[in-house]
Order: C-alpha cells, then sequence, then structure tokens
C-alpha cells in the first residue's frame, strides 16, 4: 500500500475531522442538555475545542488504522 500525498492527508483529516467532532460534539450536547435555547452556543464551543484534537488524531492515527483494517479484511 502506497502512501498518499501530504496533500490528500490533511485533506481527508481535515474533513473527517470536522464530520465527527461536529456530530460527536452535537450528540453529547443534545444528550446533556437536550435541545435548550443554550445548545447552539454549548455546542459551538464543545467543537471548536474538540476539532484541533480530532484532526491531530486522524493525522496520527489513518495510517496505522488503514494498515490494520488491511490486514483485517483480507
Amino acid at each position: 500500500m502506497s502512501n498518499p500525498p501530504l496533500r490528500l492527508r490533511l485533506t481527508f483529516a481535515g474533513l473527517m475531522s470536522l464530520l465527527m467532532s461536529g456530530l460527536m460534539s452535537a450528540w453529547v450536547t443534545w444528550l446533556n442538555l437536550g435541545l435548550s435555547p443554550a445548545f447552539p452556543s454549548r455546542w459551538l464551543h464543545a467543537f471548536v475545542a474538540a476539532w484541533p484534537a480530532a484532526f491531530l488524531i486522524v493525522v496520527l492515527a489513518a495510517p496505522k488504522v488503514q494498515r490494520l483494517a488491511s490486514r483485517l479484511a483480507a
């Protein structure tokens, strides 16, 4: 398996971390608050805190997870 170019890895990491941190922070905020008037501001706060961490995790972990998935699927 060849290594994808850096631009592709960073674009994938940005999109995947955006999607996952957005959905997960919304889910957990909803579980904790419900759809209260405070939901949008609390969700945005959680999302802004989560996205950089999610981006770094995806950049660092994606190659190892891809290799593991390839082995498991083979």
